[in-house]
């Protein structure tokens, strides 16, 4: 678990961000990868992910990514790496003044969902 957790940070650490909000971004981004990864039993990238990030910024790009249908067993994945932090909406949660309302409470709803007993 460790080692993924360091993994996911030394590539997030590379990535030129402007803020902890958009360093939290990415991290949640590779975690995601490393999820995607160990699904599909090879090196997996977020491509539709990182073309919002191009066309839109990084923020932007999360914002808009949250209003994509949930992904349970990707949160689930997350836990089961020890990544749950790393979920986009953990990050949202951290920086609520950085992204959109909409945004905040969708994550909010989905971690309440998501961790209820």
């Amino acid at each position: 678990m460790e080692a993924k957790q360091r993994a996911v940070q030394l590539r997030a650490d590379a990535y030129d961000t402007e803020s902890e909000a958009e360093k939290d971004a990415i991290s949640a981004i590779y975690a995601y990868e490393e999820v995607l990864s160990v699904k599909n039993g090879k090196k997996t990238r977020a491509s539709s992910t990182w073309q919002l990030i191009k066309r839109h910024g990084i923020i932007s790009a999360v914002d808009r990514a949250i209003n994509r249908p949930a992904e349970p067993e990707g949160y689930s994945s997350l836990v089961d790496m020890g990544l749950e932090d790393y979920a986009l909406e953990a990050v949202i949660i951290r920086y609520p003044e950085t992204f959109s309302d909409d945004a905040v409470k969708i994550s909010q709803d989905r971690i309440k969902q998501w961790t209820a007993p």
